[in-house]
């Protein structure tokens, strides 16, 4: 049912727990199932040049999807210019997760969102 790829990623998160003094925090829940993902991350970099994703963590409860796309996200955008990480797409999630049943596709919509309103007004 699930691909080895999005049960690697939950049985071996990257990037679990929370960012120490972070820049930035957003948690977002999933009103229908009550997935719920939290992400903080820390910046560097100067503001011309464009400040980069120094660190990121993420916080997850709810369904192996969900858990798996907190720990995917991640891995995408560490290291990236903020305005790099805005980028990447959906598709992008589900491919590093190696799919996704459709009856889980909530959870790439949650990790995605949550990352949207963490890069907002950055």
């Amino acid at each position: 049912m699930y691909s080895a790829e999005l049960l690697d990623h939950f049985e071996h998160p990257r990037n679990a727990g929370e960012v120490e003094s972070p820049d930035r925090t957003a948690r977002l829940e999933n009103p229908v199932c009550g997935d719920i993902l939290e992400l903080t991350l820390r910046l560097e970099g100067e503001e011309r040049e464009g400040k980069r994703i120094a660190d990121i963590r993420f916080r997850a409860k709810g369904c192996v999807p969900a858990m798996a796309c907190g720990s995917a996200i991640t891995e995408l955008v560490k290291g990236k210019k903020v305005d790099e990480a805005r980028k990447i797409s959906r598709e992008e999630l589900v491919e590093k997760v190696g799919g996704l049943p459709q009856a889980s596709a909530h959870a790439s919509h949650l990790a995605m969102d949550t990352l949207a309103a963490l890069l907002r007004n950055i």
